[in-house]
């Protein structure tokens, strides 16, 4: 009984220290291990602008804040990441507050092999689609890969 007893208490220390550092971990941490980080666009040598690509930064700032960085060219956004995970297929889920718009966004995000990047959903809070299983609703195009630009 006390051998059990004994294997039973250190198995259970090791998975309350395993859960403990598994839930602990930071936003940034999620961000960095997935792979998000730095500046993706579709074309890395074209001009930002609304129309034709923007350039997407996700940075890390001092204070541990994860920042979404938008480059259209003529406007510029700078926006928070508030919560981050990683679903078992791979995909990214992010949600980002805009205070330009009043609201916090979610979308998904997902890594191909070749290491290009593509929206799979966004959608507001509310639950309105703009991309809904990899494709622009109001069109029905798949949305384009991009490419790491740093």
């Amino acid at each position: 009984m006390t051998r059990w007893l004994s294997r039973w208490t250190t198995a259970a220390v090791v998975w309350v220290a395993f859960t403990s550092t598994a839930g602990a971990e930071t936003l940034a941490a999620t961000v960095e291990q997935w792979g998000l980080l730095g500046s993706w666009a579709v074309d890395c040598a074209a001009r930002p602008d609304r129309d034709r690509g923007a350039l997407l930064t996700y940075e890390i700032q001092k204070d541990g804040r994860v920042m979404y960085r938008r480059n259209f060219g003529e406007a510029k956004d700078e926006n928070e990441v508030v919560s981050a995970t990683v679903n078992a297929e791979g995909l990214l889920n992010v949600m980002v507050y805009f205070p330009s718009l009043h609201q916090t966004r979610e979308f998904g995000l997902l890594l191909a092999k070749d290491g290009s990047l593509r929206a799979i959903y966004n959608r507001s809070e509310r639950g309105a689609y703009t991309i809904r299983d990899g494709k622009y609703v109001a069109t029905g195009a798949p949305t384009p890969a991009q490419q790491r630009c740093d």
